[in-house]
């Protein structure tokens, strides 16, 4: 079964001055992958208590993570032939995306949507307690990308009951 494409970014804050950090996907065959990012210079702004849920630091972004222009590239030749991609925080990964890819000087080949999109009223009614089964049920660490894309596609297949 093809399903779609989860999209999720994780960040330095929120809100003013909040960048990209790491990048998640769900492809449309379950895989998923993630990439941290390395801050470009202006790019200051940094939140511990973000950093608290996420548990990623300023350093290892610095020492692990993939230039901009690495991760724009990789998230085109992902999904460009698709041409979308769902976020459950549509306002503000659209905005950290749109950062990336300014930094990167490159434009994306696709677009994200909202994740509620694809949801009907049946499945918004059991949402978030099947997201919190599926947490417990499989050990998933919230607030990192890939676990974060995994655990919004498991719960998308099982509301569609």
């Amino acid at each position: 079964m093809k399903l779609p494409i989860i999209l999720d970014v994780e960040a330095s804050g929120f809100g003013r001055g909040s960048y990209p950090i790491e990048v998640g996907l769900a492809r449309a065959d379950g895989s998923t992958c993630a990439f941290l990012v390395q801050p470009v210079d202006e790019w200051v702004h940094w939140d511990p208590k973000a950093e608290l849920l996420h548990g990623i630091s300023r350093d290892r972004l610095q020492r692990e993570g993939l230039p901009v222009i690495e991760v724009a590239r990789w998230l085109n030749d992902e999904l460009a032939d698709e041409g979308l991609a769902y976020s459950d925080s549509w306002g503000y990964d659209n905005t950290w995306l749109s950062l990336l890819f300014y930094h990167a000087d490159m434009l994306p080949r696709f677009r994200l949507e909202s994740l509620r999109r694809l949801l009907n009223e049946q499945q918004l009614v059991v949402w978030s307690e099947t997201k919190q089964a599926i947490i417990e049920q499989e050990g998933i660490r919230r607030h990192r990308a890939g676990e974060d894309v995994r655990l919004l596609q498991m719960t998308l297949i099982h509301t569609r009951g």
